[in-house]
């Protein structure tokens, strides 16, 4: 059953719809180049902004599509209001899980050939978002210019936690292959 109150993820519904409007689609397009700031499933990306439409935090309307009609939604006065209040809200530092890191502590209780191996994802991994961060600068140059220069300050930061990471890894492989 949903609630009428807002989650973060509702906000960042709203921020992504922005001052331009966007479709469902759009936004889970966007969270897939930008899914180091955002994870959701799937069919959230399109249940959200229903549900907001309905709390009139989003205005929804059917335009004509490729193949059929789809929904593009804009922020309302309500909407915007919204933002602004949480926006005020004091920031907290984000919620980690970070899977590798657990990974290298149990290095000790398995073969650090196996540990080896089960890092060795990460690499290509961390290589693709690094070009998703190059091409997700050069999309907000030509796609939302009035937003580039808040989402610049977002990727270099997304640019900096690949680069550490990628420091880690190659600091965990290191450690680990002294052990054998």
């Amino acid at each position: 059953m949903s609630s009428d109150r807002l989650n973060p993820f509702s906000y960042v519904i709203l921020t992504l719809v922005g001052s331009r409007g966007a479709g469902p689609h759009d936004l889970r397009r966007n969270a897939e180049h930008g899914r180091m700031h955002w994870d959701a499933a799937p069919s959230q990306w399109y249940a959200e902004p229903k549900r907001l439409a309905k709390l009139g935090y989003l205005d929804a309307e059917k335009l004509p599509g490729r193949t059929r009609e789809r929904t593009y939604y804009t922020l309302t006065g309500r909407g915007r209001a919204a933002l602004e209040e949480w926006a005020r809200t004091p920031a907290a530092l984000p919620r980690i899980r970070n899977e590798p890191v657990v990974r290298l502590l149990a290095a000790d209780l398995a073969p650090s050939e196996a540990t080896l191996e089960g890092l060795a994802a990460l690499r290509p991994q961390i290589e693709e978002q690094l070009a998703n961060v190059e091409a997700a600068r050069e999309r907000a140059r030509e796609a939302v210019p009035h937003r580039a220069h808040l989402m610049e300050v977002n990727e270099t930061f997304s640019e900096g936690i690949l680069r550490l990471n990628l420091e880690w890894l190659n600091q965990a492989e290191k450690v680990l292959r002294a052990q054998d």
